[in-house]
């Protein structure tokens, strides 16, 4: 990539954000938009704007986000919403110290070497056609073996040292916020029960609900309240979500009737195209009567004869609820295996019957599936990577030299190419890997997403930034791996300086336009739009085409720790990247924390245990950079690269000590948080009814919040036709 392709991809992502944020601005003030733009504020009963009239200041969004405190987000958005932004300020925190030091010193140090113009036929020079002026400012301007890289060797140091104290602040202040969310004197459901599994066969003459009664109420008989066991709903879920199918179409076609005072009709066969004619009201409304009996009459049979090994037990104080999850039961591992209870809304209620080793088997089998896909994968991801560099794809595709000579056609195809191939490919994998998460017999959602989670950031890393970095000169390397297989740190090491312009553009790409189409939501607008005028007939409709869902950290998460890796391990190769790393956290926190206070509604709550996740994570991404410049340094023939070691291995205690300090305390909930007093006694039959599943109950609690928004939008709807 030649610098004015660098200058062009980066002035035109800026450019674009820009546009997007004016964008923003202009549409988020019209009150027709008020549901794409302040979903959350709406649900939660507020008012939008607050007060503010429709001309406020077009910046007054980043106020709002900059003067709200954690405790609002947690009220608005919950505690793992307030943890992601743990995440983002502690990374952006450690960019921003690190480069307090690195960049005055690690510049002008490269700047005045240099290696590049004496040895540029060397290995460790960037490839053909990358910018000059930038790897003057990079570790491949030093000679090798000068004392220079001691100001090198140092930077690592700095960097790791920054990590270690902002990651135990933070992992501190992650526990504060989980004790104090658990230690709330309102009634949480789940702190009040726990989850069993791999119940044994109960004894002749005993029901599976009474032989789990009188377990539990021989241990705990002054606290046991109820069981629920959990059943074989597949058939039952089925006919009522038919039911309820059935009742949305009825409701849009009365609504239809009352628009235009003509009853509806539809045909019966084939998707509504061929067969008889009917009227919808009338045949709607004999199919809800037909699955309302069918319903019925398979519940009572679900409940008699469908039971399973598994249950929800419930207890009348939280305290002793934390006692039994932490406890153990039987003395064999699989049998009566006992962990706390999730939220009801995240239960996976068809993995909770999936018996303790086929969990097992099931978990290393799909840890299996899982690295047979990265390798797989990161074939045609290098392909891609490799045959996307214009000089490369005009050998594959010859015809196109003419087209690649046009000066400006040239610069944009080298601008983003292979950032946007690889974006592509990227963004078909997080349904299969959540598949897979759930396959494993894992009993939440929120467990789900921190399995799939974790795999796609393993994923990344090894696929994204080894598999491109590796890929960008192919064949060469190729070469190195076959003469000596066990080189393979410092065939990556001598590899990542000729992709630092790849990922700075990579980087670039994602937070200014990436950022900018999350800020202005120019896709759900638009979808909104045109699902209201031709296809929403109630408000029911309505509202599931503006409802926004949460902030999807199965497939956030990684992508802010893949840049989180590469801006680690190019900070001291090409310490300009840190630049590139602050703007996307510091970006990522003003955009987002805008989004998850007037935007985003959670979908669960685990109040942050996804932290030692990410923890986990930031140390790994950690390692592989302290690993690296073990390996870079090791290529410019510096003898004192020894001194990592130590290093490396610190980062190792300290993880293990983090594990061992802080981990249990968001494994459990600990006997000191679980026995603080409630506001009031618990209604123990509607934490009973929280758990039961739609299909087998008509218990919802959510609908109240759900009507109430609605009428709140049609008010803001009648503003915007007015």
């Amino acid at each position: 990539m030649e610098f004015e392709a660098f200058l062009l991809s980066l002035g035109t992502s800026a450019f674009i954000f820009l546009v997007l944020m004016f964008l923003f601005t202009w549409l988020s003030r019209r009150p027709g938009n008020v549901s794409i733009y302040y979903p959350n504020r709406i649900l939660k009963g507020m008012d939008p704007w607050e007060g503010s009239s429709l001309t406020r200041n077009p910046f007054t969004w980043i106020r709002e986000a900059f003067t709200s405190s954690e405790q609002d987000v947690v009220k608005l958005s919950g505690v793992d919403t307030a943890v992601y932004f743990v995440f983002l300020s502690t990374v952006l925190r450690i960019f921003a110290l690190s480069s307090l030091l690195i960049l005055p010193i690690l510049l002008p140090l490269a700047a005045t070497d240099n290696s590049i113009k004496n040895t540029r036929n060397e290995a460790d020079t960037t490839s053909k056609g990358t910018i000059s002026q930038l790897d003057n400012l990079s570790m491949a301007n030093i000679t090798r073996k000068s004392s220079r890289l001691w100001g090198f060797l140092g930077a690592v140091y700095w960097i790791s040292l920054v990590t270690y104290f902002m990651l135990w602040k933070a992992y501190k202040h992650v526990s504060t916020l989980r004790a104090q969310a658990l230690m709330s004197a309102d009634v949480i459901p789940e702190q009040f029960a726990i989850l069993v599994r791999d119940i044994p066969s109960p004894p002749n003459g005993q029901t599976q609900k009474e032989f789990i009664d009188s377990f539990f109420r021989d241990i705990y008989p002054e606290t046991f309240y109820l069981s629920l066991v959990i059943t074989e709903n597949s058939k039952v879920n089925k006919i009522w979500k038919g039911l309820e199918g059935y009742k949305k179409k009825l409701a849009r076609a009365e609504a239809i009737f009352a628009a235009t005072s003509t009853r509806p009709t539809n045909k019966t066969g084939l998707l509504g195209l061929v067969g008889e004619k009917l009227d919808s009201i009338e045949y709607y409304t004999d199919l809800i009567n037909e699955s309302m009996a069918k319903l019925e009459t398979e519940q009572k049979k679900v409940l008699a004869e469908k039971q399973q090994t598994a249950a929800i037990v419930f207890f009348t104080d939280r305290v002793t609820a934390a006692l039994a999850a932490q406890s153990l039961h039987s003395q064999m591992v699989d049998t009566w295996t006992v962990t706390e209870a999730p939220e009801p809304r995240q239960i996976i209620w068809e993995n909770l019957k999936i018996k303790f080793f086929t969990r097992l088997i099931r978990q290393y089998l799909i840890y299996f599936i899982v690295a047979v896909t990265i390798l797989f994968y990161m074939i045609p991801i290098a392909f891609v990577s490799a045959i996307t560099t214009l000089d490369n794809l005009q050998k594959a595709i010859p015809f196109i030299k003419p087209v690649a000579k046009i000066t400006f056609i040239r610069t944009v195809l080298e601008s983003y190419l292979p950032q946007i191939a690889l974006i592509i490919f990227l963004a078909m994998l997080p349904k299969f890997l959540m598949f897979l998460s759930k396959s494993e017999g894992i009993p939440s959602r929120s467990h789900a997403v921190r399995a799939s989670s974790g795999k796609y950031f393993y994923f990344s890393v090894l696929n994204v930034f080894i598999g491109v970095t590796l890929a960008g000169s192919l064949f060469d390397n190729l070469k190195a791996l076959q003469q000596k297989p066990n080189s393979i740190v410092t065939v990556l090491a001598t590899s990542l300086p000729k992709n630092a312009t790849f990922f700075l553009t990579y980087v670039a790409l994602k937070f200014f336009v990436g950022y900018g189409l999350e800020l202005s939501r120019i896709k759900p607008l638009i979808i909104f739009h045109l699902k209201k005028k031709y296809l929403c007939k109630t408000e029911a409709e309505v509202k599931e085409a503006w409802y926004p869902g949460d902030l999807s950290y199965a497939t956030r998460v990684p992508s802010d720790m893949l840049i989180l890796t590469i801006t680690f391990c190019y900070s001291v190769i090409a310490p300009l990247i840190l630049v590139f790393g602050v703007i996307y956290f510091g970006l990522g926190w003003l955009i987002l924390r805008n989004q998850a206070l007037k935007v985003y509604v959670p979908s669960y709550e685990s109040y942050g245990r996804m932290w030692p996740h990410i923890h986990t994570r930031i140390l790994a991404a950690l390692l592989l950079f302290q690993v690296v410049m073990f390996g870079y340094l090791g290529v410019k023939l510096f003898v004192w690269a020894t001194f990592l070691v130590p290093l490396i291995v610190t980062s190792l205690i300290f993880g293990f000590v983090c594990r061992r300090k802080f981990y249990s305390g968001f494994q459990h909930t600990a006997l000191e948080v679980a026995c603080r007093k409630l506001k009031q006694s618990p209604d123990l039959e509607e934490i009973f009814k929280s758990f039961i599943p739609h299909s087998l109950s008509t218990h919802k609690p959510e609908d109240h919040l759900f009507k109430g928004a609605m009428s709140r939008y049609q008010d803001y709807a009648a503003i915007s036709a007015a």
